[in-house]
């Protein structure tokens, strides 16, 4: 953890806004924009990228892709900028905690692969980018886009590591056990041997 050195209500405006950042659902908003209806209701009811892609709309999957991991970024570079590294911190945890439970769907919101991606890129582009190469890997290998979230995640301490920073390395074990805990129907699934793969229209 970082020392911190920024004021205390500085902090919890920067946790505020940080939040409401990730708390867009930029998956719904796209889908509709692209027509494809309310995102909820399609496929697993998802509000990601990956059931965003369960229409057939690659572009839009796309878009939901890059847009769910700036709002991570953008929230950590913009509080390093302004505040320090502290804020930083905070600020990723906040904008993945609103993408998790966002105000504006009631609290309902995705599993945060991208945004936690987002995240890391921000904080060291070396591991995020390695964390990339590490999620797309797993997923072409398995098709299952869950496995390849969960094994990504699960390898971002060891790059971490590899890269020699450990500076945000309490904050990623934490964002890696939300990530795990809001997958927790898909590790059955896939213990089930019934999880669908990437681009089938429907979740099992």
């Amino acid at each position: 953890m970082p020392p911190i050195t920024t004021d205390p209500m500085l902090l919890m405006l920067t946790a505020a806004l940080a939040y409401l950042l990730g708390s867009v659902p930029f998956g719904v908003v796209v889908s509709r924009l692209a027509g494809l209806g309310d995102l909820r209701k399609i496929g697993s009811g998802n509000i990601g990228a990956t059931n965003v892609l369960r229409t057939g709309n690659k572009g839009a999957a796309l878009a939901t892709l890059l847009l769910d991991g700036a709002k991570g970024g953008v929230a950590v570079l913009l509080a390093f900028a302004l505040l320090g590294e502290d804020a930083a911190q905070l600020a990723g945890l906040a904008a993945f905690v609103g993408h998790l439970f966002p105000v504006w769907l009631g609290f309902k919101g995705g599993k945060g692969v991208a945004t936690f991606l987002g995240v890391v890129l921000a904080l060291n582009w070396m591991v995020g980018l390695a964390l990339c190469a590490t999620w797309l890997l797993s997923a072409i290998v398995t098709r299952i886009s869950s496995i390849a979230a969960l094994v990504a995640a699960a390898s971002t301490p060891l790059w971490m590591i590899f890269f020699n920073d450990g500076r945000f390395l309490i904050l990623v074990l934490i964002l890696t056990v939300l990530i795990y805990a809001r997958h927790w129907g898909n590790l059955a699934r896939i213990k089930a041997g019934t999880e669908p793969r990437i681009g089938e229209k429907r979740s099992a």
